[in-house]
């Protein structure tokens, strides 16, 4: 009994106990959580004034970046004002210059002409009633080359090797253009001769120099013989070319198929015709169009031409012409685009025969030679015939291109200029040949231009049977077939 009294008295006191540990951990736990809420309280206060300093040092800075940056702007616009300035004082000086250069030009040119007005009054029958005439200050350009080609006594040799003609045919041209390129004389200038203007354009054609050395050698400004070539070949291509390269007439088709024959024995022949290119500058437009694949591939370097139709007679003297068609189109496209196949869709080449080349097709009014790999022996034999007529239009173009050496090479000559200079070449070319002007042998040019046939070279059934007539014939009447033998 007692022990059990004493151990509950324990128990009670051990509670005691607890209950008062328990309230002094509340009580620690209290201060604690007063100091931290302190301490919380305490951060928050520095982080504010933190961010009041933070605030206020960026609102230093901020008004420190804007006065730098005005000032800095101020000195700029201080310096462009002072730029200004000066630019302005060089300007009003140099302004000033001019003038007083310009009036001391109009001072020498007033002098100058007081001088000539006094001379002028001391010749007889002159005076007040001349008048004063007034003249436009011209650059001074020596033109003696051609003072001393235009003498009399200047020998015909060097006279033809620098224009590609004899002077009676110089002269013959010169007075068939007198009307169309003659010019008046101003009060401001004098107007350059007509013998001048187409001489100017014959060298230019004859050599292809450059202008700058066409201008030296005339004594002429670059744009003046740029212009005078234009106006020359423009007034050659309106008043020669109806006179000098035409589809001959029936009294002079039944000559030329007479003279054909008599060359090859193939009857009814009245032209022969071929398609060349002229080199030219890449155009800025449509460039694949004038992409001249062939040639490129041929001379390891990009090319670019246009294409001249032409059909010739037995001299050599063209009697149509095609000019500036781009050089990507086949020979046979060509044709199909001019003026002659048109005549003779429209009937016009009704039984004759123009001959052609392995590139253009056989059809009604075109003669071609056989092109397959095996021929017979006649095949063979009137190929060699056709060939002799076809050499007639290799020889026409080769001596054009040889005559006029402006058509080997690139020209500066504009695109929608070309056909005009072309045109104009073709012409003093028929005029040459008529009048008999033999091409100096070192001026031949030897003709390369690739054949390509056609996808189509049959276009007519009967023209095929016609050949195969044509082809027996000469070989029946041992016109033919004698190189083999």
């Amino acid at each position: 009994m007692n022990d059990n009294g004493n151990s509950k008295k324990r128990r009670r006191k051990g509670n005691n106990n607890n209950n008062g540990n328990d309230q002094d951990d509340g009580d620690k736990k209290k201060k604690d959580l007063k100091g931290i809420i302190a301490s919380l309280s305490l951060l928050e206060e520095q982080e504010k004034e933190d961010e009041q300093e933070h605030d206020r040092a960026s609102n230093d800075d901020a008004s420190f970046i804007e006065e730098k940056h005005k000032t800095r702007t101020k000195a700029m616009l201080d310096y462009y004002s002072d730029f200004q300035d000066c630019y302005s004082e060089v300007e009003e000086s140099e302004t000033m210059k001019r003038k007083r250069s310009r009036s001391a030009a109009c001072a020498a040119a007033a002098a100058v002409a007081v001088a000539a007005d006094e001379s002028d009054k001391a010749k007889p029958g002159t005076g007040s009633a001349a008048g004063h005439h007034r003249r436009l200050w011209v650059k001074d350009r020596s033109k003696a080359w051609w003072d001393e080609c235009n003498q009399p006594d200047f020998p015909e040799s060097e006279f033809k090797k620098a224009f590609r003609m004899g002077r009676a045919t110089f002269d013959l041209i010169c007075q068939e253009l007198k009307s169309a390129i003659e010019k008046e004389d101003t009060t401001l200038r004098n107007a350059i001769p007509v013998r001048q203007r187409v001489a100017v354009c014959l060298w230019r054609l004859a050599t292809g120099d450059p202008l700058r050395l066409v201008s030296k050698k005339f004594g002429l400004g670059i744009s003046t013989c740029h212009k005078l070539v234009l106006e020359v070949c423009s007034a050659i291509r309106t008043v020669l070319m109806p006179k000098y390269l035409q589809w001959p007439e029936d009294s002079v088709v039944r000559k030329i198929k007479d003279e054909f024959e008599a060359i090859s024995g193939i009857p009814n022949v009245v032209g022969s015709m071929y398609t060349t290119h002229i080199p030219i500058i890449a155009p800025k437009i449509s460039v694949a169009a004038y992409f001249n694949k062939r040639h490129t591939e041929r001379n390891q370097k990009t090319s670019y031409s246009i294409t001249v139709q032409g059909v010739v007679d037995p001299r050599g003297v063209f009697t149509d012409v095609c000019i500036g068609w781009p050089g990507s189109m086949p020979d046979d496209q060509v044709l199909e685009k001019s003026a002659l196949h048109q005549r003779a869709n429209n009937g016009l080449l009704k039984g004759v025969w123009i001959v052609g080349s392995s590139g253009y097709p056989l059809m009604d009014w075109v003669l071609v030679p056989y092109t397959q790999q095996h021929l017979t022996w006649t095949q063979h034999a009137f190929n060699e015939k056709i060939g002799e007529i076809q050499n007639a239009a290799k020889e026409a173009f080769a001596r054009l291109k040889g005559r006029w050496y402006c058509l080997q090479k690139r020209t500066e000559v504009k695109l929608q200029d070309l056909p005009v200079v072309l045109g104009a070449c073709c012409v003093l070319h028929n005029i040459c040949e008529l009048r008999n002007e033999e091409i100096e042998p070192e001026l031949r040019f030897e003709l390369v231009d690739d054949e390509m046939v056609p996808e189509v070279a049959l276009r007519s059934q009967s023209s095929m049977k016609a050949r195969d007539a044509i082809a027996h014939n000469l070989l029946h009447h041992g016109l033919a077939g004698t190189g083999f033998l």
